[in-house]
């Protein structure tokens, strides 16, 4: 059984900061790469962070280049996304899954990015 529990997502104000976790376990281990995923209130789901298993190297999309970095803890079974720099427009539900993704997904985790 795939579980994926996100947490770390809150209030900041723009120009701020989180750091937000993802606890992985079962068959999604299974599968070489890690993502993070946000949806925003009357958007469709996008991938925005991807960590790859078998190079390590990552890949972000260009509206969070330079602000987000996806890191790994194998140790742990943990994904993490430091978020810096927040602009409103990252406000969203923020979920970590597979690359590609499967069907189960966690409870997300709200990120509201407000003055």
């Amino acid at each position: 059984q795939v579980q994926l529990v996100e947490s770390g997502g809150g209030l900041v104000q723009p120009g701020g900061s989180l750091r937000l976790s993802c606890a992985a376990s079962g068959i999604i281990f299974s599968i070489d790469s890690m993502a993070w995923y946000r949806q925003a209130p009357g958007k469709e789901r996008e991938r925005v962070a991807t960590i790859f298993r078998s190079s390590m190297m990552t890949e972000y999309v260009d509206s969070v280049k330079g602000r987000f970095t996806i890191s790994r803890d194998n140790i742990n079974n943990t994904v993490y996304l430091q978020m810096n720099s927040l602009k409103p427009e990252d406000t969203a539900v923020y979920y970590c899954n597979t690359f590609p993704s499967v069907g189960v997904w966690g409870q997300g985790t709200l990120v509201t990015v407000s003055s």
